[in-house]
């Protein structure tokens, strides 16, 4: 069924899948991209594709090397140039629980309550369990970046943006109130949270074999921005920008996964922020193609096969999908082939393979 997956002789090329996003090199390959994939997905690809023993990610070390091993192990012999991990801060924040409901996964998942915020004054804002970097276990991040084979790099981030952050402290419902009520109190709590992951970046920054800062902050939803978009200027965006000036000081590009419609936002992402790519496409707010063809003469663009696509096509369809992604975006160039979003625990591991399988049919 499979022509290419499993890669039999991996040679990655992290220096060469940023040189074609950049705009720097067009060698006629359409590198992969992938944001996140979900441990049940990964985990059957590790043990019944490339034949290696899962062990799960435990307390103490021993174990912990070896599910990295394995994960590097995955991204390297299903063809990507690099593997992309998160970690971030514990930001405390009020979710809501329910049972994964994908097939032969036990476990719950967590959406952001968006009515009652841990912060709705300013007495809960100083009280407010606000963490701190050297508390952070980089311990993940510092085993991938030197254990990478030759020609892969690393591409990472905080996990959560400062508008996702920002959202969540305060609750969606809390920020649309306050951002009337008291701005200051918003704006306390933006910068203090933009600080925070600020000295998070500078850390991996520094590490080895980092080729991209690579940041998820959703900011929209399919028919504008979650707040408006001279608020996001406000709150989140200078942020950004921090960001990217940091990882361009670096001399590694910033990319920007958000969802949602920011076509408000694009010319500031772009112009103002200088994000070099972007990440993040539902056919039903853009197609990543009609994306590409307005934006590709000034940032790249990853990923655009559609999660509603990759979840209930067939693998025949998927296949024709990925073939007009390569044809079209990829022969403009700046343009790597992968999810609209990321590869969540429903997505059929048939489904995935057969995407990847054909794109690496070039």
């Amino acid at each position: 069924m499979f022509r290419n997956i499993r890669v039999k002789t991996p040679a990655p090329n992290a220096v060469e899948f940023i040189d074609i996003i950049m705009g720097r090199a067009n060698t006629g390959r359409v590198p992969l991209v992938e944001y996140i994939v979900d441990e049940a997905v990964m985990r059957p690809i590790v043990t019944e594709v490339l034949g290696r023993t899962w062990v799960d990610h435990g307390p103490d070390r021993g174990a912990q090397r070896a599910y990295w091993d394995n994960f590097i192990a995955f991204w390297q012999r299903l063809g990507y140039d690099f593997v992309r991990y998160e970690q971030g801060f514990g930001f405390g924040a009020g979710s809501i629980a329910a049972d994964d409901t994908a097939p032969g996964v036990e476990r719950k998942r967590y959406w952001a309550d968006e009515h009652r915020g841990a912060i709705t004054n300013w007495d809960e804002f100083e009280q407010y369990p606000w963490p701190k970097v050297e508390d952070v276990d980089f311990f993940p991040l510092e085993y991938l970046s030197t254990h990478l084979p030759e020609g892969m790099g690393l591409m990472t981030c905080h996990g959560g943006g400062p508008f996702e952050h920002l959202s969540q402290v305060l609750s969606l419902e809390g920020i649309c109130i306050l951002v009337c009520e008291d701005p200051d109190l918003v704006k306390a709590v933006a910068d203090r949270i933009g600080g925070l992951l600020l000295a998070y970046y500078r850390h991996l920054a520094d590490l080895d074999n980092v080729i991209a800062l690579f940041q998820g902050d959703d900011m929209g939803f399919r028919t504008q921005t979650l707040i408006r978009p001279d608020q996001l200027r406000t709150y989140s965006l200078p942020w950004h920008k921090r960001f990217a000036e940091l990882a361009h000081d670096h001399g590694i590009p910033y990319f920007l996964h958000s969802c949602g419609n920011v076509d408000a936002l694009m010319d500031d992402l772009i112009d103002d922020v200088r994000i070099d790519a972007k990440h993040s496409f539902e056919d039903a707010i853009v197609p990543v193609e009609a994306f590409h063809a307005q934006y590709a003469d000034r940032i790249g663009a990853l990923g655009g096969v559609d999660v509603n696509r990759l979840t209930q096509d067939s693998p025949e369809a998927i296949r024709a999908r990925v073939r007009t992604l390569i044809e079209t975006c990829g022969g403009r160039g700046r343009y790597a082939v992968g999810s609209g979003n990321s590869i969540p625990s429903y997505i059929p591991v048939e489904n995935y393979l057969t995407m990847l399988d054909e794109a690496l049919e070039q």
